[in-house]
């Protein structure tokens, strides 16, 4: 445990060099941001300016994102063998980093998704197909003039037809929605990443890569362990043997278990879910209560691939250096409940387009069958997880 939090602080803080030497801004996004564009002359939707950011400072931010949740995670799930009051102290200011630092990009990404849904809905080539921002990939068919969707009947014609009235000024509204949101998220990472608070969390990060804050317990173990990369205590109870991490490991795998087994999996089964549809359109704009569940497992599920992580020793976190020893069902699940708080903030994004005042009845109609399909998504990926999670765990060789 202590070499992979020493592993992290030593990723984050060779992130944070990166950075500051890219000197490009916030590394979450561009300046490209702060523009937006309104529906031209004819109704159609030029879109932003969309340069992609330098992937260097794409690349750093990520680092920094990736390692302050790996160290974050560490000290909640091995929290009884380090010091008490300085793990309390460091997991809300890791968490406040990360989520800072992580805004901007969910922001645009989201425009991403729901600017290209909205291409493969309506088969309109009034705006240009979106852009993959940072390393995220566009997966689905962006239709084109050199690939129209065919039509399957006089409805499903008529109703692409009013699809695409209201799609240019759908996709417009959302861009200026989420664009002004990606902006003010652009300027808090610039504030965070300048503020004393930052420099207060990376100072003791820097700490940590040196001397590691241990309980009694941990001394002991660290005392008693063999490992060269064991934090250096005096012994205080030479004759004790180092702490079995697996207990701690294991409890957060029972917690994972025990959320999972709450989730309404026969619902997530089923292949419509009308309640959610219902929920999504209403005029109350608080968080789908289906969602909730969904998202806590996810973060359950990343503390326990965390903690499996620290007991493999993988060093740093670096891309391809901790999945090698990682279950592909873990991996699979993960992916599947990464899509589905994608497709459900999404799906919010749309409903609160839609709940604009004085928008045109196919601007609506529009991001009404937006949310529909974003929804649907998200049933889509709670099925995957089920059927990822149901399968006997498989081992990468």
């Amino acid at each position: 445990m202590v070499g992979y939090l020493r592993a992290q602080a030593t990723e984050f803080l060779r992130a944070l060099r990166r950075h500051r030497e890219s000197g490009t801004g916030s590394g979450t996004g561009t300046g490209a941001a702060a523009r937006t564009e309104a529906p031209g002359a004819n109704g159609a939707y030029a879109g932003p300016d969309r340069a992609a950011p330098p992937p260097d400072d794409v690349d750093a931010a990520r680092a920094l994102r990736r390692a302050a949740r790996r160290i974050s995670a560490t000290l909640h799930t091995f929290q009884p063998l380090l010091d008490a009051d300085w793990a309390e102290e460091m997991r809300p200011e890791l968490a406040w980093l990360s989520g800072t630092l992580a805004m901007e990009h969910a922001y645009a990404s989201r425009l991403e998704r729901l600017l290209q849904a909205l291409h493969r809905l309506s088969g309109s080539t009034a705006f240009p197909a979106p852009r993959p921002v940072g390393r995220a990939t566009v997966t689905a068919t962006v239709p084109s003039a050199a690939s129209p969707v065919p039509a399957t009947g006089h409805s499903a014609s008529a109703n692409r037809g009013n699809l695409t009235v209201g799609a240019a000024k759908a996709g417009a509204l959302l861009d200026r929605q989420l664009t002004l949101a990606r902006t003010r998220a652009h300027s808090a990472a610039l504030q965070c990443l300048g503020s004393s608070r930052f420099h207060a969390v990376a100072d003791k990060v820097a700490l940590l890569a040196s001397e590691v804050p241990l309980s009694p317990a941990g001394r002991r173990s660290a005392s008693a362990s063999p490992h060269p990369a064991a934090h250096s205590a005096p012994h205080t109870a030479s004759d004790a043997g180092p702490v079995d991490l697996r207990p701690l490991a294991t409890a957060a795998q029972e917690r994972l278990t025990d959320a999972v087994a709450a989730l309404p999996l026969v619902t997530a089964g089923s292949p419509y879910n009308a309640e959610a549809l219902i929920h999504g359109l209403s005029p109350d704009p608080a968080p789908h209560p289906q969602d909730a569940p969904w998202h806590q497992v996810r973060l359950l599920l990343r503390l326990h691939r965390y903690a499996l992580e620290a007991l493999s020793g993988a060093a740093a976190g670096a891309d391809g250096a901790t999945e090698d020893t990682m279950d592909v069902r873990l991996l699979a699940a993960g992916e599947a409940l990464n899509r589905h708080r994608d497709a459900a903030e999404a799906a919010a994004a749309a409903a609160q387009a839609a709940r604009t005042p004085r928008i045109a009845p196919a601007t609506a109609y529009a991001l009404g069958v937006l949310h529909a399909d974003q929804r649907h998504e998200v049933e889509a990926a709670r099925y995957a997880f089920q059927h990822s999670w149901r399968k006997e765990p498989i081992r990468l060789p």
